[in-house]
């Protein structure tokens, strides 16, 4: 797309939206000009703060998603409208930027895919880990054999803010008909997709899911609700090649942030690395001797790239491999839907045998 500015419509006024608004500010050649969001004092507050026209202000998706002055569009919502804002984006051929998970459902990932194929556009994932600058550095020394062959990988996603310690009252993101699953679509998500990154595909999935917590109290009244999702989940993946993955999630883990840490073990050397120390690498080898060597490797320059810098280059025509596109989605949703099934009906789960047809179909017609 050849354009000297690209104009940004953002969805969705939360907590996330501040962090990738931040990130648009540092980039030359694009900008947010229209809002969207149900809360009307945050559009006049985001609206006044950014200079946005009264006319670039919606409390309807679809409003924005049509506006001819809107270029792509970035969609920082709950995960019970990720379906109907990218539906609509591919109807009006509108490049979005979607947050995680894809989809609610398995079953709204796979109508998505095939909305794909009558109507494609540009659309962007926002498993934004895969701009952790040590994950990426990783990537290419996992592809360059610097720790010879993978052999297994451990994967962790741990944070405290859901724990009894907190008394965290009843939120969206606990509610099944707003989220899909809990901390297995907003955590899990995140874990499969890095193990897709920089590993490659799962193949087959056994899992453990469970809710700690059953009840929270009603922030507006303090009564009592059911909580009908998950907030720990374990599970076992194989993975391309035959390369076994083990993978937890939690929030209730007391005195974690947002620990979001990998471990890749190959037959000659290992990685370690983790979000919160992102510019580091944990490096072992083998000196001459065949000792191992530990290097805590800092990760250089190239390895760093802002999420919402590819997204501006995404829509201008630049498509780098490790973007995480619609398919890419789909692939996360699909696997979120083998751990689910695996907990529920209690067995290993062949990853393959999901949205089979669906897959098969799309390979012939490419």
């Amino acid at each position: 797309m050849d354009m000297k500015e690209i104009r940004l419509g953002l969805i969705g006024l939360g907590g996330m939206a501040a962090v990738h608004a931040e990130q648009i500010e540092q980039i030359t050649g694009a900008a947010i000009t229209a809002v969207c969001d149900r809360d009307s004092v945050k559009v006049s507050e985001w609206a006044g703060k950014l200079g946005i026209d009264e006319s670039s202000r919606y409390a309807e998706p679809e409003n924005l998603i049509k506006d001819p002055n809107v270029d792509a569009v970035l969609s920082i919502t709950p995960n019970n409208v990720h379906y109907e804002i990218i539906r609509l984006c591919l109807l009006h051929g509108k490049p979005i930027m979607t947050e995680k998970p894809f989809t609610r459902t398995f079953e709204e990932a796979e109508a998505l895919l095939e909305l794909s194929s009558k109507h494609p556009s540009t659309c962007m994932v926002g498993f934004s880990y895969r701009y952790t600058p040590s994950f990426r550095m990783a990537r290419e020394m996992i592809k360059d054999g610097r720790i010879g062959t993978v052999c297994h990988v451990f994967f962790q996603y741990l944070q405290q803010w859901g724990g009894p310690l907190f008394k965290t009252p009843m939120n969206w993101r606990m509610d099944k008909s707003v989220t899909g699953t809990g901390t297995l679509g907003d955590l899990g998500s995140h874990m499969l997709d890095a193990a897709r990154f920089l590993i490659g595909e799962p193949v087959e999935i056994s899992s453990m899911m469970s809710s700690l917590i059953t009840q929270r109290a009603d922030p507006v009244t303090g009564n009592p609700v059911v909580v009908d999702i998950d907030d720990f989940a374990a599970f076992v993946a194989v993975l391309d090649q035959g390369i076994p993955a083990v993978f937890q999630t939690s929030r209730n883990a007391f005195g974690s942030q947002n620990q979001f840490e990998i471990s890749v073990y190959g037959d000659t050397g290992s990685l370690r690395m983790g979000w919160e120390y992102g510019n580091t690498l944990h490096y072992v080898h083998q000196n001459a001797e065949g000792n191992p060597v530990h290097e805590e490797l800092s990760v250089p320059e190239q390895y760093h790239l802002k999420q919402m810098q590819d997204f501006v280059d995404l829509v201008r025509g630049t498509v780098r491999e490790e973007t995480a596109t619609l398919r890419d989605g789909y692939l996360n949703q699909r696997a979120l839907e083998a751990v689910a099934q695996a907990d529920m009906e209690k067995r290993t789960v062949a990853v393959a045998e999901i949205g089979k047809k669906l897959l098969e179909t799309q390979e012939v017609n490419k």
